[in-house]
């Protein structure tokens, strides 16, 4: 695990000076993180690069993760997709299956912490004690709620609203609520095995050990397999490219305890590609950090052709190996990418397929995309960024109600800021 000393390449002295600062002031003060699973996806990922650092910096933190069984794992996806506007349909028993499951985690699990951070709608009603506790409470939810299904947001607002505050990913999903709200994008590390630098012969090895061919630019999505990241839409696309540019497209999905259709979606994928030889579908362990940075870093281009999304980190990863990349201009991408400059944003099969080929076809142009968008994603989206904003809000629900919040002596900060 990295060392906070490790960023201060990337990211420069003052940066690393400032978060030293920062978590200074919540020195004996004590965070607890909790989500649905400890493997596979964003937010377990972010958290565990996020906690071991917290914790150098001397912040009590801890995580946990709730528990439950199949039926709760179906009713949480059922919430999912409908907070993204999906048409599903939830039963009343769905909705008793979450309470009791909550209510069985709530008998359980230790919720003593200073500041109680709560991720997504999973264990969002653990919010429940906080009624018997003096401790301040934090919803920080991960998905786009610009359209929420109304009866699932009406289930889950009253619970969102005993917060002290909720934190969302981009300014479209903000809420009517009647607490305060933060926007605090999500990061990507540029140290860990999924982002760090490979040499090329690491990369051939990986590579070779996968049996993915590289007689022909290879185009790469990177994603769970879920109908919203619209892995079928990508094949579309790529099979109309294919007329006019030679390449060989890559999905790479791996499993999420907490996701039980991605076996069905699975299944769809690979059908839809039997028998086209230029397409591979790969499905790797969620820890196969190093195997999804070798072949992001062999890919001449990156797709994230996402129905709908919370963010997409994904696409901050493919520009921080400096690689160009086509997304749609859902969720949280349009902030990672500057369209024609650090990236490109589409809205169709056609726009995907149409840029697709223009990458393949002008390497010079694609390879400035992927330039400007490696410097975009240093500026704002390391994972640095992000602890410095956690930082901050753990501090302002310390102090609720103050306009001011004084950190250090003015001559403390003139030499914090000198490294």
């Amino acid at each position: 695990m990295a060392r906070l000393e490790e960023y201060r390449s990337i990211v420069g002295g003052d940066t690393i000076a400032e978060l030293r600062l920062l978590a200074a002031q919540m020195r004996g003060k004590s965070v607890l993180h909790v989500n649905s699973t400890a493997v596979g996806g964003g937010v377990a990922e972010i958290l565990s690069r996020m906690v071991p650092l917290l914790q150098e910096l001397e912040v009590d933190t801890r995580w946990e993760v709730i528990k439950g069984g199949e039926d709760f794992y179906a009713v949480c996806k059922k919430f999912h997709n409908a907070l993204h506007g999906d048409p599903v349909e939830v039963l009343p028993r769905d909705y008793a299956v979450y309470e009791d499951t909550v209510d069985q985690n709530l008998a359980q699990m230790s919720l003593d912490a200073d500041t109680v951070f709560i991720h997504d709608p999973q264990p969002a009603a653990l919010v429940k004690k906080r009624q018997t506790m003096k401790n301040r409470w934090l919803w920080r939810c991960h998905i786009d709620i610009s359209r929420p299904n109304p009866q699932v947001w009406g289930f889950l607002k009253p619970y969102v609203e005993r917060y002290d505050a909720c934190v969302v990913s981009a300014p479209p999903f903000a809420q009517k609520l009647s607490v305060p709200q933060a926007m605090i994008a999500p990061s990507i590390d540029p140290l860990s095995d999924k982002n760090r630098e490979l040499e090329p012969e690491e990369v051939a090895a990986i590579l070779a050990r996968l049996d993915i061919p590289t007689d022909k630019p290879l185009v790469t999505q990177v994603s769970r397999f879920d109908r919203l990241k619209d892995p079928l839409g990508v094949i579309a696309a790529f099979e109309k490219a294919r007329a006019y540019a030679q390449a060989r497209l890559i999905l790479v999905g791996g499993p999420a305890d907490d996701d039980p259709e991605g076996a069905a979606v699975l299944a769809e994928v690979r059908e839809k590609a039997a028998g086209n030889p230029d397409i591979m579908v790969l499905c790797l362990p969620p820890t196969s950090h190093l195997e999804i940075n070798a072949i992001q870093r062999a890919s001449s281009v990156i797709l994230q052709k996402s129905l709908r999304e919370g963010f997409g980190l994904t696409v901050s990863e493919g520009l921080w190996k400096g690689k160009p990349v086509i997304a749609s201009a859902v969720g949280g991408i349009p902030l990672q990418i500057a369209h024609k400059y650090s990236g490109i944003l589409v809205h169709s099969v056609d726009g995907t397929a149409y840029w697709l080929r223009q990458l393949l076809n002008e390497p010079a142009y694609a390879k400035k995309l992927g330039e400007n968008g490696r410097e975009h994603v240093r500026q704002n989206f390391l994972l640095t960024r992000h602890l410095r904003d956690y930082l901050l809000l753990f501090l302002l629900a310390e102090h609720p109600g103050a306009e001011f919040i004084h950190l250090a002596r003015p001559e403390a900060l003139g030499r914090a800021g000198g490294g």
